[in-house]
């Protein structure tokens, strides 16, 4: 840590399970308040110093791990020092969770939210968010880190995603929204979705970009989207804000949304809106009235989905 600070660095952190004898602590303390440099104090569920570990019942508790960071904080007012923030990570959630709410109680000091361990994408990427998402939802944590085993460049898109997902940064990439798929499907959801996010993310731009399986349903339920695009009869319904704009056939539907983005990204909605064909809104709605004749109210025939599965679980 001193070898750190005598490189320049500019933040540093501290586990308490680490370095632990009061005067060692102290000291890096005292030069990182004469140089300016602020201190992470990094509590870390794996790493609990063993007498807070046998003095919680030899298990790591939300309790213990506070406990730890206090102690530590301590010894930093000892010596004035308190350019300080705080985190208290573990692999397990809940107790993560439960770790940073108590010590949002214990004090006011900025806190560093984060799953240590996570592991690899994709189960990696949900206990992170798990822990991390619950906690920003309750107005707890000031910066995040995802501890993923992965390119550290997937880290800060994770992060930056969580954040804009969650309405506390502003968008600055594209937001793809996409429909599960279901009995009104009429082309390869899974297939457009991940082709046209490929094509916008190389855009660079913040707009939000729905692709939905049918055009009965899909224009309507992404209606607050910037841009759209819903399937059916072998064509694409193209929409700005809700509003159809354009019909295209199926294999230009990417292409189609391309160009739309930049029509949004220069013009604006407004501006986009106002190129719309003529005739685009009467032949998607004459698509969707067909394919409402077709298909009937009830595309994934739930009645008779019910049925057999109460008839299987009856025997």
């Amino acid at each position: 840590a001193l070898a750190a600070l005598e490189a320049g660095v500019h933040c540093l952190r501290l586990n308490p399970g680490n370095i632990r004898r009061p005067e060692h602590i102290k000291l890096i303390a005292s030069e990182a308040r004469d140089r300016g440099v602020p201190i992470r104090i990094g509590v870390n569920g794996g790493s609990l110093d063993e007498k807070l570990y046998q003095k919680y019942g030899g298990k790591v508790t939300p309790e213990a791990m506070v406990e730890s960071a206090q102690m530590e904080l301590a010894y930093f007012e000892e010596v004035g020092f308190n350019q300080v923030k705080i985190s208290v990570k573990a692999s397990n959630v809940p107790l993560m969770i439960e770790a940073y709410r108590q010590l949002s109680e214990a004090t006011d000091h900025p806190l560093h939210l984060g799953v240590t361990e996570a592991g690899p994408p994709p189960a990696g990427l949900v206990k992170a968010t798990a822990g991390i998402a619950a906690l920003l939802a309750e107005g707890i944590g000031d910066t995040i880190r995802y501890s993923l085993t992965a390119d550290p460049v997937e880290e800060a898109k994770a992060g930056r995603q969580l954040l804009e997902a969650m309405g506390l940064r502003e968008r600055k990439g594209l937001d793809l929204i996409a429909c599960p798929s279901c009995g009104r499907a009429e082309v390869d959801v899974i297939k457009v979705a991940g082709d046209a996010q490929d094509a916008l993310e190389k855009l660079n731009l913040p707009i939000q970009v729905a692709v939905m399986g049918c055009v009965v349903n899909g224009p309507g339920e992404a209606r607050d989207a910037d841009l759209g695009i819903a399937a059916g009869r072998q064509k694409g319904h193209l929409f700005v804000k809700g509003q159809v704009v354009r019909v295209v056939p199926e294999p230009e539907m990417v292409d189609a949304l391309v160009e739309w983005a930049h029509k949004i990204a220069d013009e604006g909605i407004e501006g986009a809106l106002a190129q719309a064909d003529a005739g685009a809104a009467a032949e998607a709605d004459a698509d969707r009235a067909a394919l409402l004749d077709e298909q009937g109210a009830d595309a994934n025939a739930s009645e008779q989905r019910v049925d057999l599965i109460r008839k299987n679980l009856l025997g």
